[in-house]
């Protein structure tokens, strides 16, 4: 659905303040939050639209989204943020606003918070009523894919390549973890040297501990920037796909793009990400308010 059929509705005040009281309130408790933990807005999306379909958590009778194994890896932080702000907004104006609004203006304004270009809401989204961890299989990328996969996987969401490279450019904030990688080090030759022995020392209890991470771009992680870019010609990209984009010469000019021209890397990052926010949103009968975020009505 275009843009113009979500008309831009202005933020209430309410919705503002307790949307910016919560996420300053989870900042100023975990100081790692901003720099690291970005809302699963993409993860959302992609898939099957912006829905808020991976928020919902499993039961006993179904294994959501949340819980595909590609997902695991997803920080818990923003899902406990989306349930404060969401809280707090049905005690203000009950059944008004859906839980996939909040996750996407959430991850909008933590872009902005962390120096990213300001890019327009729409709101007026419904809320997925399922959420199925077998219905997003496929439809993710993943660390190993080849630019080929890559391609066709943006390509059947109705993304370009050059919209694919730019909303990899998140990659300038956030982590990975150590089992997304660990297996191309010292074998993928597209490393820099001293990366590789950092890399090697950083995930070296991997095994015993499977929660360690690395910021995506070790330069300026907790800055919102076109670092990414210019790490990847260095060397210095963490996933096996982010070397593929600098090698490729379908993504490649694009990357070579950004790396020269931060403006143009945030104006085309910013129209990728209204493009992906209404990415096959749910209006009307077709989806609903939801009362908590993690459970349907």
């Amino acid at each position: 659905m275009p843009p113009s059929s979500l008309p831009p509705k202005p933020q209430s005040a309410m919705f503002q303040q307790n949307h910016a009281g919560n996420h300053n309130q989870q900042a100023n408790h975990q100081p790692h939050n901003r720099r690291r933990n970005a809302p699963p807005f993409f993860h959302d999306c992609l898939p099957n639209g912006s829905d808020g379909s991976i928020l919902i958590s499993s039961t006993a009778f179904n294994k959501a989204e949340r819980d595909a194994d590609i997902n695991l890896s997803l920080p818990g932080d923003p899902f406990v943020l989306i349930v404060q702000v969401k809280t707090a907004l049905e005690l203000a104006c009950p059944n008004t606003v859906s839980c996939s609004d909040i996750l996407a203006v959430a991850t909008s304004d933590l872009v902005t918070m962390l120096g990213g270009p300001y890019y327009n809401i729409y709101l007026g989204r419904k809320d997925s009523r399922s959420s199925s961890a077998s219905s997003i299989e496929g439809k993710l990328p993943k660390p190993t894919m080849g630019m080929p996969q890559l391609i066709n996987l943006f390509a059947s969401s109705g993304f370009t390549v050059q919209e694919m490279v730019a909303l990899s450019g998140a990659h300038t904030v956030g982590f990975s973890h150590c089992k997304e990688f660990s297996s191309n080090i010292g074998i993928d030759t597209h490393y820099n040297p001293r990366f590789t022995q950092a890399l090697k020392q950083a995930c070296a209890d991997y095994p015993k501990n499977p929660t360690l991470s690395v910021f995506n771009d070790i330069m300026t992680p907790n800055k919102f920037d076109n670092s990414y870019y210019q790490n990847l010609p260095k060397g210095l990209g963490l996933l096996e796909s982010d070397h593929v984009f600098y090698s490729d010469p379908r993504t490649r000019p694009f990357l070579e793009l950004y790396a020269k021209d931060q403006n143009k890397f945030f104006q085309d990052f910013a129209k990728a990400m209204q493009k992906l926010s209404v990415y096959g949103i749910k209006t009307g009968r077709r989806g609903e308010i939801r009362r908590r975020c993690d459970a349907v009505n």
